[in-house]
């Protein structure tokens, strides 16, 4: 298949679009693709208005935790390093880890409905994570023997307590 652009070479970039219900499709080869790389491909092909992640975040920090009209001295500003919510909203980036705690009203809903959770839980690295990791396995070890004390199963219940007291023995 011929790239849409140059019409020369071997599409191998594939975009589809769907709008509305509305779907349109555009193939072009490598060399257009590092071409239109600065341009905004939307406009380009007449793709219609451009979609970025700014806007897309926004969108969803509306529609998920509407903040209520506030006139512009009352606007959540960061204490740390000045960043405000609107700033926030408008480039999608927090200025510092105090924004975190800042935006925490706002910010917070949003990220526990979209990730499930506000605490990391992925991957931790193998050298520097085994302090979190024992706190993983201290707090699971604590949820289970809840669980086997709720269950009256006494004897797993033990043995569980007595890996907990290994475990807080050893740090």
């Amino acid at each position: 298949m011929l790239c849409d652009n140059c019409k020369q070479n071997e599409a191998n970039v594939h975009i589809t679009k769907i709008v509305n219900g509305v779907k349109q499709e555009m193939n072009i080869c490598d060399k257009c693709a590092k071409e239109l790389q600065g341009f905004n491909i939307n406009e380009s092909f007449n793709f219609g208005p451009s979609f970025s992640f700014q806007n897309i975040l926004s969108g969803i920090m509306d529609y998920m935790s509407p903040t209520p009209q506030i006139n512009k001295s009352q606007e959540l500003v960061c204490n740390n390093c000045g960043t405000t919510y609107n700033d926030f909203k408008k480039y999608g980036l927090l200025g510092c880890s105090e924004c975190y705690k800042s935006f925490s009203p706002t910010i917070n809903p949003v990220i526990k409905r979209v990730q499930g959770n506000t605490e990391h839980t992925g991957k931790i690295p193998k050298k520097l994570g085994k302090d979190i990791m024992e706190k993983r396995r201290l707090s699971k070890l604590k949820e289970d023997l809840q669980k086997a004390i709720a269950n009256e199963e006494y004897e797993k219940a033990a043995q569980i307590r007595d890996m907990i007291k290994s475990l807080q023995n050893n740090e």
